[in-house]
């Protein structure tokens, strides 16, 4: 029997999904390579561990970046080895619902596609994370009624204003998780002539990581190398320091959102203002950002229930969309590509 498969292939994590087993794999989106001989040496979290510590023979690679592909044959041998451990079946092939950034040119779309095909499946239908998280956060985008869903992810932010299946205004921008990481790389060496690596960042925002004034202080022991002495050095870094840092990227999503609302058909507004809107992503998780959007925007903002997989868990629930017709009789769109 074949079992359909979902696909989120985010910057920062992909995520895999069975039809009969829901979310299967959840790993960073990390291969770390042999630059002598171009074999893989490890995928996921192995390889995660490894980003920074890698001898010069070694390298550790993101080969997806701002949700778009940019190294084919990486992406291709990471989703082999991380589906071989899946058990699919080779003889009947499983049919793959693939989460895609909501504006990306038709050659990005391609790359998703040829990516997936080449692991051996029957086809492939692309959503757009907008849609997909709105399903996986439990909004029903079938039904005639406007949905605010904001999604913010590693690489890239997606947010869309969803009625009867399809997208009313929408918009992404590669300003995101990733950002914020960036934001505390350039703040250590600007404050504390500190150099910091990508995971290190990344560990500072998930513990001391603010947009809005924190009610409760903490602290983070930050750890690089003083480019005046080129000694290890260390820095204690506190929330309330990084609220300012990190609040101008959440300011800049928070005008996105701004731009979108204003764009949106006044009927359509009604029903987003009495709903407010849902937030998923792992970057909804950071400290204050739903109280900076509705203090700014002055409409209720929800998180989501385990936000972070509502991508992945939408595009599982799209699954049963494959072969459907375009429009239902009602006037709902099927939120799925045509197959490729």
């Amino acid at each position: 029997m074949s079992t359909d498969i979902a696909i989120d292939l985010g910057t920062s994590n992909t995520r895999i999904y069975l039809a009969n087993k829901g979310k299967f794999l959840d790993e960073p989106s990390v291969v770390t390579i042999n630059l002598d001989n171009d074999d893989i040496i490890a995928v996921g979290h192995d390889a995660y561990n490894m980003m920074g510590r890698t001898s010069q023979r070694l390298s550790s690679m993101e080969p997806i970046v701002g949700g778009v592909i940019s190294d084919f044959y990486l992406v291709e041998n990471m989703l082999k080895i991380q589906l071989g451990k899946a058990n699919i079946s080779r003889i009947i092939k499983p049919r793959v619902v693939a989460g895609i950034p909501g504006e990306i040119t038709d050659v990005e779309k391609r790359a998703v596609v040829n990516s997936i095909l080449s692991i051996g499946v029957r086809n492939v239908s692309l959503i757009e994370a907008s849609k997909a998280a709105a399903i996986g956060a439990g909004l029903d985008i079938r039904s005639p009624h406007g949905r605010f869903i904001l999604d913010i992810g590693g690489g890239t932010t997606d947010m869309a204003v969803i009625s009867l299946g399809d997208i009313s205004v929408s918009r992404s921008m590669k300003v995101a998780g990733s950002s914020f990481d960036e934001e505390i790389i350039k703040y250590a060496r600007r404050k504390y002539n500190l150099v910091i690596g990508r995971v290190t960042a990344e560990k500072a925002k998930l513990e001391v990581g603010a947009v809005f004034k924190p009610e409760v202080e903490k602290k983070f022991i930050l750890k690089g190398r003083n480019t005046v002495t080129g000694l290890p050095q260390a820095v204690e870094l506190t929330n309330t320091e990084l609220c300012p840092v990190l609040g101008e990227v959440a300011k800049t999503i928070t005008g996105a959102v701004q731009d979108v609302l204003e764009s949106t058909p006044p009927e359509l507004v009604g029903d987003i203002y009495r709903d407010g809107i849902v937030m998923t992503g792992g970057g909804s998780l950071l400290y204050g950002m739903d109280k900076l959007i509705c203090e700014q925007l002055k409409i209720d903002v929800h998180i989501a229930e385990n936000p972070a997989d509502c991508v992945i868990n939408g595009c599982g629930f799209a699954l049963r969309y494959i072969g459907q017709g375009e429009v239902d009789e009602n006037g709902a769109v099927n939120p799925l590509s045509t197959p490729y």
